[in-house]
């Protein structure tokens, strides 16, 4: 039960090295890193965090920990404290985060001045935290920034599979393509291409089989979904930015 794994989640978190904590709850909505020196919050937030769902959420007591795990590659949103232990202190982190997309970093604090915190999040933090942490309002916040996240991952899976179909097509049906979607008929597209209106016809029937569409319609969409996936500069992703 979940009390249960609670409980023995902080006193595994009291008897364990200093450098980390890991549940692990099968999903995949992104895992959760917390950098939280203090044990006692850490076990707190991770404690709410874990709590039904269906996540992964790891601790660790600094920085240097964390970074030292290289497990970044999996983090979805990272809970730090501005205060560190050790060599990496937050301006650190936030520069690592800062140098991959998809990890929305939230920064807790005690007392920031306001260039302080303007330096925060113009350094790639979601947002600011207060700090002591207050788990629940520490749980608000990344269950958006996580329905954020597996918003932008279905939009870049739809954009990928509709790029992936319209890859099939041959330069010349990629021509016939954009006088459709300028809204010419075949005729016109005849007269465009220098080809005959029947050819533009087979081709136009190749592109719809080749395309997966079933009608004219959801080829344009098609279209908009796959250029707008190269429209997006560098696919980067700033949660909230």
């Amino acid at each position: 039960m979940l009390h249960y794994d609670a409980i023995a989640d902080i006193v595994a978190l009291s008897r364990a090295p200093p450098c980390r904590q890991h549940r692990r709850v099968t999903g995949t909505c992104g895992h959760i890193h917390l950098i939280l020196p203090d044990p006692v919050e850490r076990a707190a937030c991770f404690r709410v965090l874990a709590a039904g769902a269906a996540r992964v959420v790891r601790g660790f007591a600094s920085g240097d920990d964390w970074l030292a795990a290289g497990d970044d590659q999996s983090c979805a949103v990272l809970l730090l404290r501005w205060e560190q232990p050790g060599v990496s202190d937050g301006a650190t982190l936030l520069s690592h985060v800062a140098a991959r997309d998809g990890i929305a970093a939230f920064v807790a604090a005690e007392r920031l001045s306001v260039a302080e915190s303007r330096a925060i999040l113009l350094a790639g933090a979601r947002d600011l935290l207060p700090a002591p942490l207050d788990p629940h309002l520490v749980r608000r916040a990344i269950d958006a920034a996580l329905a954020e996240r597996a918003a932008w991952q279905a939009a870049r899976d739809r954009q990928r599979a509709a790029a992936a179909r319209l890859a099939a097509l041959t330069p010349r049906e990629r021509d016939i393509l954009d006088g459709i979607a300028a809204g010419l008929g075949n005729k016109a597209i005849a007269r465009r291409l220098d080809l005959s209106p029947r050819t533009v016809e087979v081709h136009r029937a190749n592109i719809m089989r080749r395309a997966g569409a079933g009608n004219v319609a959801e080829l344009l969409h098609l279209r908009f979904v796959a250029e707008a996936a190269r429209a997006a500069p560098g696919n980067r992703v700033h949660f909230g930015a």
